[in-house]
């Protein structure tokens, strides 16, 4: 057992060797958590306790696999392999397919995954003829989910007057007798959904104390991973089984709970001494990832949480680099900067690409990013998610573009033909399908006449499809004038797909909203940068949009076993990854915090905890970038830096050109970041920078910009907003060309030229 102890640092190693009672293991970010969980399995092993009275419970399927291997590398492979070590969902279900006729199933019961889910609720819906547009399923599946995760029975939900109030104000009265002929629907069909494996084990104990006090025999010791991240249903299971033994040991970090939009509640591990009074507590505090920098910074961040366990995490590694701060003028500025630091570091360092993460807070800020990093031809991945233009909901809107374009694309109608709902249904689909097939004719001429093709049609089918003709061939005609923008525009709010998604305010449909957000974004800048080749007007239409966008998705030449990418990923997708060097873009309020969480202190609090997550990804140095414009809905709005920044204490912070400053607020603007976001007036932002001689000259905002090609190193030029400033670098060719200027009261700024409009000082 001595092989077992040697690896452990002395914390490490009490907690692994107390194994009778309760204990909790807080394992700050990159302090050995997996370690220590593994080798008190191991340790328990080898002094002889059965595996089968072993019950260790994670989140993922990989981390039990990969602390399964490591566990029959310190113990004989024999020993382990009858470990009860698995998810919550799939230890919970073998347990149910041994006693699900106690329950009323049988052993050979149906596990419907989420789509199988939505389905379902879908024919409910139609069966019930309420609208899914008011239900939308998407909704109606959280908001049972969200029931069945506090152990709301659906019988229980119709007693329940705040869940009921709820629905009413959001025009969903049957929602309760929706989830009653869910529960039915899934039992007649002998179905369960991913939450009915743990409500059902839960009532299965409860119900059967019998069944109960025979797991509670077998399971002596339980362990629980990522204890911070448990639900009230898994919460409450666990403590069903420990019993009275209280033989638990649970692992987890307070400051690292970011999935409470799935139902996790903090209250779990921060409540674990109330719980288990005689518990012990061991704090796994030095951080073996990071610099010591780094792990220093987010302590600094994170100590103004309130809802936390104190403990003070430090790092033995060398001091390692300050945290730069770079702000951009705009989002585009800010991939850029991203992409060349990626390939400066590339360069200098001789560092994989793999070697990198750029991470933000909502997957539709991956387009600049992706975009940037085509230019610089820097290989990178979407991890957790799929390239922007391969995303649904942008390829239903392209869609729309594509048959508006093309008339014989029969693939593109079928996806748009009924989204949004025009009740236009999979049968009359099908019928035209069939129709356009006989008479061998593209599925738009059936519809311009369907009456004739299909006579079966009845007329309220037959206007539907008429009226969806005309739809598209008004949007044709608007696309031969039209510039693609212009006709973005007039399709998203013409065919209702902004309404659409706009009222689904579900996390993914929040999600999708951005995302249609940011496609409009970059058709915009697609119009402004082709406007510079005046030649040729066609260049800025739609058939050559489409075009790129082709280019983009299909350009990707790199091996899928290659792996050496830059990876790209939202924070919560980061959790539980290391790389050496983290940019975290977009660090702006109303984005990161999130506009729709800041309504209360401890929404704020899960944000924080959020971007502490994101600074400990790193292992040896890290860029936080934020823009000062960014594009919403093709319009320029100004953007106020995040108050996380401000934070973090300024030792550790770098400002763009090498400035120890960090951005600061005025006394006001510090009142106004506690009021809710929508009436938070525009924010000042003053940034010290060091005095210069440039003189500071009152600059008239009607000036007449100079060629962009006419900026040199050396020259005093003026910009509208920044005023007076010497040109200190260029760089890039073209589009890309770049000019580094210094300015008295903002700094350095990284400004592209061809959006810039700078002025030459000739006096």
């Amino acid at each position: 057992m001595n092989k077992i102890l040697d690896q452990l640092n002395p914390v490490q190693s009490e907690a692994v060797t107390t194994t009778d009672g309760p204990v909790l293991v807080i394992a700050g970010a990159g302090s050995g958590k997996t370690r220590v969980l593994t080798y008190k399995i191991a340790w328990l092993l080898e002094k002889g306790v059965p595996a089968w009275n072993i019950l260790a419970l994670t989140f993922t399927n990989k981390a039990a696999r990969e602390m399964k291997d490591r566990i029959e590398k310190l113990t004989n492979p024999s020993v382990s392999r009858n470990l009860w070590m698995g998810t919550f969902h799939s230890l919970f279900a073998r347990i149910l397919r041994k006693e699900c006729e106690s329950i009323g199933y049988t052993k050979d019961f149906t596990i419907y995954d989420s789509d199988d889910s939505r389905s379902l609720i879908r024919s409910i819906l139609h069966d019930m003829k309420l609208d899914d547009q008011v239900y939308q399923p998407a909704e109606i599946q959280r908001r049972i989910s969200n029931a069945k995760n506090q152990l709301i029975t659906a019988e229980a939900y119709q007693s329940r007057n705040e869940w009921i109030s709820a629905d009413v104000s959001a025009r969903r009265p049957e929602m309760a007798a929706v989830y009653l002929a869910y529960g039915r629907r899934c039992r007649n069909a002998g179905a369960m959904d991913f939450d009915d494996l743990l409500v059902n084990t839960h009532q299965l104990f409860h119900n059967h104390p019998e069944i109960l006090h025979k797991y509670q025999n077998q399971f002596i010791y339980v362990l629980v991973d990522e204890y911070q991240d448990t639900n009230y249903v898994q919460y409450s299971i666990v403590n069903q089984i420990v019993g009275v033994r209280h033989n638990i040991c649970v692992v987890g970090d307070d400051s690292q709970s970011i999935y409470s939009f799935r139902g996790a509640r903090i209250e779990n591990i921060l409540n674990f001494r109330n719980d288990y009074p005689e518990y012990k507590l061991f704090k796994l505090e030095q951080n073996y990832r990071s610099t010591q920098t780094i792990v220093e910074a987010a302590n600094s961040l994170i100590v103004k949480n309130q809802g936390r366990i104190p403990k003070n995490i430090f790092s033995e590694n060398e001091p390692g680099e300050l945290i730069d701060i770079v702000q951009t003028l705009t989002d585009q500025e800010e991939g850029f900067v991203i992409s060349n630091r990626i390939l400066d570091i590339h360069l200098r360092q001789q560092a994989d690409f793999k070697d990198f993460a750029v991470l933000y807070r909502t997957h539709a800020q991956s387009r600049v990013i992706e975009e940037a990093c085509r230019k610089q031809n820097i290989p990178y991945k979407i991890y957790g998610s799929i390239s922007f233009y391969q995303r649904k909901e942008i390829k239903d809107v392209l869609a729309y573009f594509r048959l508006i374009l093309n008339h014989r694309d029969d693939e593109s109608l079928r996806r748009i033909i009924n989204f949004p709902a025009r009740g236009i249904g999979k049968t009359t689909t099908d019928r035209i399908a069939e129709a356009a097939n006989q008479a061998q004719v593209s599925l738009f001429t059936v519809i311009g006449d369907p009456a004739s093709f299909v006579p079966q049609f009845n007329r309220g089918t037959v206007e539907k499809l008429i009226q969806f003709r005309r739809l598209i061939e008004g949007f044709s005609e608007l696309a031969t004038t039209a510039n693609a923008y212009e006709l973005a525009m007039k399709v998203l709010q013409g065919s209702g797909l902004i309404t659409e998604f706009q009222y689904d305010r579900t996390p993914e449909g929040i999600s999708k909203f951005e995302n249609i957000q940011e496609l409009v974004n970059g058709i915009r800048e697609f119009v402004v940068s082709a406007s510079e080749e005046p030649e040729d007007s066609d260049l800025m239409g739609m058939n050559t949009f489409l075009q790129n966008v082709s280019l983009m998705t299909d350009q990707d030449n790199e091996k899928p076993e290659d792996r050496n990418k830059v990876s790209l990923m939202t924070v919560h997708s980061a959790k539980g990854l290391e790389f050496s060097y983290v940019v975290i873009a977009g660090m702006e309020e109303d984005l990161f915090p999130s506009q729709f969480s800041t309504g209360t202190a401890k929404e704020i609090e899960e944000e924080r905890r959020l971007f502490y997550v994101a600074i400990t990804r790193a292992m040896k140095r890290v860029l936080i970038t934020h823009a000062k414009t960014r594009f919403r809905w093709g319009s320029q709005v100004d953007c106020r830096p995040s108050r996380f920044i401000r934070e973090i204490d300024p030792r550790f912070l770098r400002l763009s050109g090498n400035q120890r400053q960090t951005p600061v607020l005025m006394a006001d603007e510090e009142e106004d970041m506690q009021k809710p976001a929508l009436i938070r007036p525009p924010m000042r932002r003053t940034i010290p920078v060091k005095n210069t001689a440039i003189p500071q000259t009152r600059v008239d905002e009607n000036f007449e910009p100079d060629d962009p090609n006419s900026i040199q190193t050396g020259m005093t030029v003026m910009h509208s907003r920044f005023g007076n400033g010497k040109v200190l670098q260029i760089e890039g060719d073209g589009n890309n060309r770049k000019a580094t200027v210094f300015f008295k009261d903002h700094g350095h700024k990284q400004l592209l030229l061809k959006f810039a409009r700078l002025k030459i000082n000739r006096s």
